[in-house]
């Protein structure tokens, strides 16, 4: 079995910064792609960023130039540097591994971290 968890969020005021952390664990042997995203109340579940095993990278526009996505590929590991925060960035923040292999899924599967609570606020 496969479990993520993603860690890192909290209360900020707005400029300031946190760093999100998603560790993927289990007997994996590989993962295609990490990322992040988020979701309000009442609205839809947004993309964020994305870090593929080359290393690509994808932003969503509303947070390119403030936020990072990087990774450690022999932790499983991806991390989200989120700076120069703003309200509307607040939201439940997601982590997600993509194309995870493991021996009952060979050709690949999605999981999802329990996500973590950002809120920038003064």
């Amino acid at each position: 079995q496969v479990q993520l968890v993603d860690t890192g969020g909290g209360l900020v005021q707005p400029g300031g910064s946190l760093r999100l952390s998603c560790a993927a664990s289990g007997s994996i042997f590989s993962i295609n792609a990490m990322g992040w995203y988020r979701q309000t109340p009442g609205k839809q579940r947004e993309f964020v960023a994305s870090l593929t095993r080359a290393g690509t990278t994808n932003y969503a526009d509303s947070v390119k130039g403030r936020f990072t996505v990087s990774r450690d590929n022999a932790k499983n590991t991806v991390y989200l540097q989120m700076n120069s925060l703003k309200p509307e960035d607040t939201a439940v923040y997601t982590c997600k591994a993509g194309g995870v292999v493991t021996r009952y899924y060979p050709a690949g599967a999605d999981y999802w971290g329990q996500g973590t609570q950002v809120t920038v606020s003064s």
